[in-house]
């Protein structure tokens, strides 16, 4: 497995339909019209993916060195993740259900329900 980078989830971000960012002192907030769905610590390399309750609670039971519940509000489960412990795909999946849960329908359909796919990296 490949260790995911910051990098890496920022491209993967920015392929996301209108995403907005916010910079806190500490993290940098992702929106999707007004609602969150993600936040980045870069010094810790982590960051904090919206999910289902009931998807937090599979994570975290699966791979609690990975993922740790952040918090809980509504019907939704925050979960932190340590970008070293995700390969790509992993991210790419997660990334999108957190965005997926925030956009309105409009914005899935035009997405086409699928993640997007990140560019393959070029080795040098």
């Amino acid at each position: 497995m490949v260790a995911v980078t910051i990098p890496t989830f920022l491209r993967l971000v920015d392929l996301l339909p209108e995403v907005e960012r916010s910079e806190g002192p500490d993290w940098t907030g992702f929106k999707v019209h007004g609602k969150a769905f993600g936040y980045l610590w870069e010094r810790t390399s982590t960051v904090g993916l919206k999910q289902t309750i009931a998807e937090q609670l599979a994570l975290v039971h699966e791979r609690p060195d990975v993922f740790e519940v952040q918090f809980t509000t509504g019907q939704f489960g925050w979960v932190v993740v340590y970008l070293d412990g995700l390969d790509q795909d992993e991210l790419v999946e997660l990334t999108y259900e957190a965005w997926r849960l925030s956009a309105p329908l409009y914005l899935i359909e035009e997405q086409g329900g699928e993640p997007p796919r990140l560019p393959a990296r070029r080795r040098r």
